[in-house]
């Protein structure tokens, strides 16, 4: 589980309802997910579902990364894509 949104580097809790992945595990927060990149990986071009919530009770033995993954060019990307 990644610690931030591969496009805008916001922090995302491990227990963000609002998370999404692609099945790579490529990493969005919601509002990316839905409003730079339309629900679509711009890594993979793969669907974007919502991450799985880890349970608490395993975060102890199988904790999340801490690496954070950034797309830098992704939001000058996807805003030129939203404004054609």
């Amino acid at each position: 589980m990644r610690p931030n949104c591969e496009c805008c580097d916001r922090d995302l809790a491990v227990s963000d309802p609002d998370v999404y992945i692609c099945s790579f595990e490529c990493t969005w927060c919601g509002e990316c997910a839905r409003k730079r990149l339309s629900m679509t990986c711009p890594n993979c071009s793969g669907n974007l579902t919502p991450r799985p919530i880890r349970p608490a009770s395993t975060l102890a033995d199988h904790p999340p990364s801490n690496t954070r993954v950034i797309a830098p060019d992704c939001v000058g990307r996807t805003a030129s894509a939203i404004t054609r």
